[in-house]
Order: C-alpha cells, then structure tokens, then sequence
C-alpha cells in the first residue's frame, strides 16, 4: 500500500516541498531510499525500527520503498524520519492518514521514540502558508519557530507516542505553544559608561541612524571596543518582518531555540575566522556571520588582523546587502544587510601618533600594515573616524555621559523620517539607497553643492562612490536634525566622517583614518 505525506528540505536558509512516497508491499523483504537521500537519511531505517518498537510497532517484515520526491534535490539531515515513520504505518494499513491531511509534517526520532529538534521549522512553516497547507507538525523543541507564521495550524509532540495515539483516536495532538527568548543584553551596558570620545559617540549615533558602516581607528586602550560593544543599546527596535528575515536565517542552522527572535543580532567574530565562516559556505550551504548579522551589526575588532581574502570577501555584500554562494549543486543567495562598525589600531604596536607611548614600527612595517585594507574595501565603509585618547580629567569626571536611551530615541526619530521619504521607493534606510533614489530624495541647497564643489576640489581623489556615500550620510546628519534639505553644515559634518590621512593624489584611493607617521620613523 501506497502513503504520501507533504515534508520540506532547506535549500539555503529557505524550505523545499518535499514528497515523502512510502509503499509498504510484498516481495523480498528490505528498507530501500531513492531520491537523492544522504546517509543521515539512510540510516534512519534504524532509528525508525527502535522508535516504532517503542510504541508497540514493527518495522513491517515487508518490502518497504522510500521515494524522496522530486529526486534531482539533495536531502540531507534527519527530518525525514517522522513522515517516514508515518509513511510506514499508513503503508501497512494500521491507521488512517486522513487525521494528517494538509500538513507538513517535520522531525528526528530518536531511538526512544522522542522527537528531536530539526533546522529549519520557521522557513517549513513559511512554505506551508505559501502552498496553502493546513498546518506543520513538528517536534515541540522547535514549535516555537513555527507558531510566529500567522496564518496556519501548528501542531507540535514531544514523543512519537503522541502521534500515534491521535491516529488511534485515544489523544489528541498539542497545540505549539510561543516561547519568549531571554533577554542577552547585560542591563549594565550603556553608552553613559563612555567618557569623552564626543565624535566617536557621535559618529556612531549617525551610522545607526541611517545604517552607515563606521570605522574607529586610534590606538589600543583607548575606548574602541568598548564603544562598539555598546552600539546595540542604541539601535532602534526591530520591525516583524525583520525578526522574521533574522530568525529564518537562525532557524536554518537550529538556533532560534525560543522562536522569534526580537533583539537585533550584535556578531563579533575573531579575526581568525575563516572566509567561509564569515561569508558563508559549506556543502550544502549555510549562512555565515554576515547573515547571521541580518539585521544587526557586524563587529569586526582588530579589523587589519583578518586575512586579506576574508576582507575582500566583504566588499559584493557591503555593496548588495546579500551573498551569493555558487556551489556545483547549485548558487544560494543569503540575505546580509548589516552594519558593519570595524575598529583598528593605527600600526602593528599600536601606538603610532598616540601621546601615551612611543611607537616601535618601521616604516615598511607600517605600509604592509596598512596595504591589508584595500581602497575599495575602505570605499565602502561610510564613515572613517580617529578616536583619540581621553583626557584624566574627562575619564574620572563622576557626571555620567548622554544615555543609549537618549541617543537611542533620536535615532528612533530619524529613522522614522527616512522611513516616511523611502517607503515609496521600497527602501529602509539611507545608507540602502540606490543612486536614482538618492538623486530623487536627497536635494541639497546651492550651498551644500558649493561646499562639495569645494571638498571634490581639495581632496581629488575622491571616488564617485565616496561622493554619494558623503551625500547619503549628510542626509541622515539632516534627518537628526530634523531638516528637510541638505544644507552646508550637514555636507561638511559628513566629510569630517570621512577623515583622510592625507590629501591622496589625484586616482588615488582613500587611506585608512589613521594618524601620520612621526617624522623618521
């Protein structure tokens, strides 16, 4: 006897409709997978055998055919063992599939018979909706992912024991239930703890406004990290579409543990990470730190410390807002729009500049430093900021600084006023608009064109990318202040963002923002 129950596969961080075929018949008894099963697939024949033996079931003595439909799609993982448990006992005649009709049905057994979480619930349950399936049963470990898609029934067990009992009529399936994530954030933390750095704190107010990508250069000990460990207390709270787009790609790799996530992701890897890891890849593939920051901020410490073609591999998603992931079996695209905000030291010591200690590098040794971050990388960083040693009298002044919820509620602001301008245009933020949008929303008064005539004068080797770049921060520096029209100040506030180490010759491209060399080093 023929049974078929509807399943899913990721393929990226979205789900597949899978056709589960199950026929259960006579002839030479044996467990056969067709369709392109993994070994993980495979090998469920014994976790099926254990799990139904638990419930009082055998593993037919029959000839059993699995078809994994359409068979040209790789099924990896293990959630296919519940359809295909189910499969067997429809196949065999025991119990009438009619109960699950219209659902997706999605879960690892274990050898008890337990239901095991699965990566992958939340994009399931999307595509149930999408087919117009009446629902998805899941293991209860990751219903929660699941019961934030509105729209269908969730059903979810703990045990196969639960399944088989409403099949039998004897129980009833469970309901998935919400479940609220902790909150991660240290209540501590605050941009008040900060003493001095006025133009880094105000820097970083800006990039969060309009979601530009910041770069803190200076010397070590001085406040960077510190600074950009406290970016999220400042970040605006996140929309449903967002948590949605954030806790799918979470999903995917099985950690959107309490279901939707609703903070904004703050990710910071170590420069040792590798290209893969940051990017994304594997086989099949998965996302990386930079999806993972969906959303969110990428912190990168110690920014020249990574390897050159992990940093260069930055450059197609600063640009897009998405990776793409070619792989023989296929290309992914992952979404990746973040902010990045990056920090570096300004020479191999560190101390290049600073007043604090002399610095101990060659000049060679401070070029190669240097040379690890290609001009076009730093083109694509918004805004390039020297932060500067504080003062005792500053850091030991007892008056707490601005607070993040301060700061926080004027971004809330700005960001409002950009979504009211964009929206039409299909764009969230200023950092995120193209060059015709940019041209449509962002006019500048006859002295903001003057004082950028000016800027393109002094400094020639400004690329076109820098310009507009230079504009779509002025805009937010506008939005801040509540202007309608980019004036003079706004232009020359964001070209202070854009500190040069010198005036670069002309073709040349932007240096780092880090403080010259001293004479005869």
């Amino acid at each position: 006897m023929l049974a078929t129950l509807t399943s899913a596969t990721l393929l990226g961080i979205d789900a597949l409709t899978i056709d589960v075929e199950v026929d259960v018949g006579s002839g030479l008894p044996g467990y056969h997978v067709v369709g392109l099963a993994t070994p993980a697939v495979r090998e469920g024949a014994v976790r099926i055998r254990s799990a139904l033996e638990q419930v009082g079931h055998e593993l037919p003595n029959k000839k059993i055919t699995v078809n994994l439909a359409p068979a040209d799609v790789r099924k990896p993982g293990c959630g296919f063992d519940l359809p295909i448990a189910l499969g067997v006992l429809f196949g065999d005649g025991l119990y009438d599939p009619a109960l699950l009709d219209g659902l997706l049905v999605l879960g690892e057994l274990g050898l008890d018979g337990s239901l095991r979480r699965v990566p992958g619930v939340l994009a399931a349950a999307m595509l149930a909706r999408r087919r117009e399936l009446r629902g998805v049963l899941v293991p209860a470990a990751c219903a929660g992912e699941a019961v934030v898609v509105e729209g269908i029934e969730v059903y979810e067990a703990a045990h196969l024991s639960e399944v088989v009992a409403a099949l039998a009529g004897t129980g009833t399936l469970g309901a998935g239930r919400a479940r609220r994530k902790p909150t991660r954030r240290a209540a501590g933390v605050d941009m008040s703890e900060v003493r001095g750095q006025a133009q880094a704190r105000a820097a970083l107010e800006v990039a969060v406004a309009g979601g530009h990508n910041v770069l803190l250069a200076g010397p070590p000990g001085i406040g960077k990290t510190m600074i950009a460990r406290r970016v999220p207390t400042i970040l605006p709270p996140m929309t449903h579409d967002e948590a949605l787009e954030t806790t799918q790609i979470y999903s995917a790799i099985g950690l959107a543990e309490h279901g939707l996530i609703e903070e904004r992701p703050f990710r910071a890897p170590h420069h040792t990470v590798s290209a893969a890891a940051l990017l994304g890849g594997s086989s099949p593939p998965r996302p990386g730190e930079i999806s993972l920051a969906h959303h969110g901020v990428l912190f990168l410490d110690e920014l020249p410390e990574f390897t050159r073609l992990t940093l260069e591999g930055l450059r197609q998603p600063l640009e897009d807002r998405c990776v793409t992931i070619a792989r023989a079996a296929g290309t992914v695209r992952l979404p990746a729009s973040f902010l990045l905000v990056a920090a570096a030291n300004p020479c191999p010591c560190g101390w290049l500049g600073s007043q604090v200690r002399a610095c101990t590098c060659s000049a060679g040794a401070i070029d190669r430093y240097r040379a690890r971050l290609s001009g076009p990388l730093l083109d694509r960083i918004d805004l390039h900021v020297q932060v500067r040693s504080v003062a005792l009298t500053e850091l030991r002044d007892a008056a707490p600084a601005e607070s993040s919820a301060a700061i926080r509620a004027r971004v809330i602001e700005a960001r409002d006023r950009q979504r009211a301008r964009l929206a039409p245009h299909g764009v969230r933020t200023n950092a995120e608009m193209p060059p015709g949008v940019m041209r449509a929303t962002c006019a500048l008064t006859a002295g903001a064109e003057a004082a950028l005539a000016r800027l393109c004068q002094v400094r020639a080797g400004l690329t076109a990318r820098t310009i507009d770049r230079m504009i779509k921060v002025a805009r937010t520096i506008a939005d801040l202040l509540g202007d309608d029209t980019i004036d003079r100040d706004h232009i020359l506030e964001a070209a202070s963002y854009r500190a040069l180490e010198s005036d670069p010759a002309p073709g040349g491209p932007p240096r780092l923002a880090l403080a010259p060399r001293a004479p005869g080093t």
